[in-house]
């Protein structure tokens, strides 16, 4: 009996990553029994069980689907040495992640720390998935493919092939890294001397250039990936599309987000959605909010930037113009998205990442059929605004700009022409940017990579 298994590993609580769930279904529709790996949080069950999913290749539900194993979301707790040494970073993110509103303790005392803990940051990266790296060697079954979402995962998996170098089906096994970032050109690494970065760097393109295939979320990562670590190969592009909503979803949800805000019939809603924290122009998007007439702006968000969010809907001045709501499940977010008027992403364009990025918020807005607006500056986005006419770009990340791109957007849903152009949006993405398209030519990389198909053997993968 042949047996095959993938693994998608996700160097957080994956509360939620819905990338890393349609991998995962994309791998269970090939016939793969998987397991995505995360690392434990508090309040979440060390596992779960994700559902088969809605569709397939071609849009219809996968034949047979009902019959794959289930997914299993599995979290892992730290161990060893480095689960002490970043055990508050990974504790402190993990309380965000699920929305917590209670502060870490000894702020000050981090604050007055904050150049030693720059220190430790710097010279140790990645140190707080470092102990959830000692439980998955530890623990992690044996696998044909590991499919590594982003940095903080991708020496995980590249140990894990060490291991067991032979899959359960007798092949070798593989590693697909998921390289969702630009590490050393994102914002977090913009405070780091140039020494730190260039080590950094080169660290990660020992682990890129191991890997056994590379995926990215768009062309423009693609090209500046490949010209960093396969200038003989040209780096697969695996889109942050979500997959399509069932049918009649989106017009059964259509107050979704008014009724959970609490908001009146004649407030426009401005949506925010996914994770929240610094350097993502909330607080831009907030004062911005302010100058747009009948509207409210609605985070429906995670992270670590939840306590802020919620202290803006406390503030006298954004009252019922601010609120914040937890994030939802990755099978509900495009239903919510597509109960508001308006997707705002006000990043601030101050790296080449952000730049570049096309996030899950941006296509989950597309699926929706819900107008976007973003800052001139990032650029791939703005681009792609423009091009299809998907809603406004704002001339700059500074709330005044925001504004006008919000209005302007507003304004023209007033119109008679304001309900089709969102259906036109939403045509788009089933005519272009659809998800089926992007998980067929998926599951065709990793067949590639196999040899052959998983289970050439004619048996039903196992969950171990």
């Amino acid at each position: 009996m042949v047996t095959t298994r993938a693994v998608v590993l996700v160097g957080g609580p994956a509360a939620p990553y819905s990338r890393s769930v349609r991998i995962a279904r994309a791998l269970a529709a090939e016939g793969f029994a998987v397991e995505i790996a995360a690392v434990t949080a508090p309040g979440l069950p060390d596992r779960e069980v994700v559902g088969p999913g809605r569709a397939g290749a071609a849009g219809e539900p996968e034949p047979g689907i009902e019959n794959h194993p289930p997914i299993e979301l599995r979290r892992y707790a730290p161990s060893g040495p480095w689960r002490f040494v970043g055990a508050s970073d990974a504790a402190s993110g993990a309380r965000a992640e699920v929305g917590s509103t209670t502060a870490p303790r000894g702020g000050l005392i981090r604050q007055l720390a904050s150049p030693l803990l720059d220190l430790r940051r710097w010279l140790l990266w990645p140190h707080p998935v470092r102990g959830w790296w000692a439980t998955l060697a530890r623990d992690l079954a044996p696998a044909d493919v590991y499919h590594a979402c982003g940095s903080l995962t991708i020496a995980a998996a590249l140990a894990a092939r060490d291991r067991y170098p032979v899959g359960p089906s007798g092949r070798p096994a593989r590693v697909i890294y998921d390289s969702v970032d630009i590490v050393t050109e994102s914002n977090a690494v913009t405070a780091m001397p140039p020494r730190v970065r260039r080590r950094i760097a080169r660290i990660e393109a020992a682990w890129a250039t191991a890997a056994d295939r590379i995926v990215t979320i768009n062309d423009a990562f693609a090209e500046r990936l490949t010209a960093m670590w396969r200038p003989e190969e040209l780096i697969a592009v695996l889109p942050n599309i979500p997959e399509p909503p069932d049918p009649g979803e989106l017009e059964a949800g259509a107050n979704l987000l008014r009724r959970a805000a609490g908001l009146p019939p004649s407030t426009r809603i401005v949506v925010f959605q996914g994770r929240t924290g610094p350097n993502l122009g909330l607080e831009a998007a907030a004062e911005a909010i302010t100058q747009v007439p009948d509207a409210a702006l609605v985070i429906l968000g995670f992270g670590r930037g939840m306590a802020a969010a919620r202290a803006r809907d406390r503030d006298a001045r954004f009252e019922g113009r601010h609120v914040t709501l937890d994030a939802r499940p990755a099978d509900e977010v495009v239903a919510w998205v597509a109960s508001a008027d308006v997707c705002l992403i006000p990043l601030p364009p101050v790296s080449a990442n952000q730049r570049l990025t096309t996030p899950n918020k941006f296509w989950e807005a597309v699926v929706a059929g819900t107008p976007i607006v973003v800052p001139a500056g990032l650029t791939t986005m703005a681009s792609l605004v423009r091009d299809h006419d998907l809603g406004a770009v704002a001339a700059s990340a500074e709330p005044q700009d925001l504004a006008a791109a919000i209005t302007s957007v507003l304004d023209r849903l007033a119109t008679p022409d304001g309900a089709a152009w969102r259906a036109r949006i939403r045509r788009l993405a089933d005519e272009q940017f659809g998800w089926p398209p992007a998980a067929s030519a998926y599951r065709s990389l990793v067949r590639s990579l196999l040899g052959a198909p998983p289970n050439d053997g004619g048996s039903t993968a196992q969950s171990s």
